[in-house]
């Protein structure tokens, strides 16, 4: 089966389209079981919360969306990518709600015949959904102090 992401969107796709985000943990091995016997290249991303940002111990994160918004600007990204890459196929995940240093708050699994366009297709994904997909990040920080973090600024 093709996903619905390596073509244009139709109207009947909208009920077979996966959901990008989740409260729940990111299982990355469904991600990853995903891949045609044909992939040669499985490139997978995974994001993480660290326990410092900018100098300042994060004891742990919030992540925000409007869901219905953020769920559609990944569905765009993702046809933009699979455009660029038309062999790739491109999976997201991304967590919303509390989440506690070492916890997954982000998975991008890129499959392709090849590892160059795999991992091509990867990154331009995770780079994209940094910059373009409204999902808002709250740190709070040891000290009890917290903020609202620019969720385009790269680290």
């Amino acid at each position: 089966m093709r996903w619905p992401f390596s073509r244009p969107l139709r109207a009947a796709d909208a009920f077979a389209r996966p959901m990008h985000l989740t409260n729940a943990p990111i299982d990355v091995a469904s991600l990853l079981a995903e891949a045609r016997p044909s992939d040669g290249g499985v490139c997978l991303f995974v994001g993480v919360v660290r326990n410092e940002n900018a100098g300042r111990r994060t004891a742990e994160i919030r992540y925000e969306a409007y869901a219905p918004m953020a769920e559609a600007e990944i569905d765009r990204l993702l046809q933009t990518v699979c455009e660029r890459f038309p062999e790739a196929r491109v999976r997201v995940r991304h967590r919303l709600g509390l989440l506690s240093v070492g916890e997954a708050s982000v998975a991008v699994v890129a499959t392709a015949p090849h590892r160059q366009e795999a991992f091509a297709a990867c990154r331009e994904a995770i780079d994209r959904l940094k910059t373009t997909v409204p999902i808002w990040k709250k740190e709070f920080y040891s000290d009890g102090s917290s903020e609202w973090v620019d969720p385009t600024r790269t680290a």
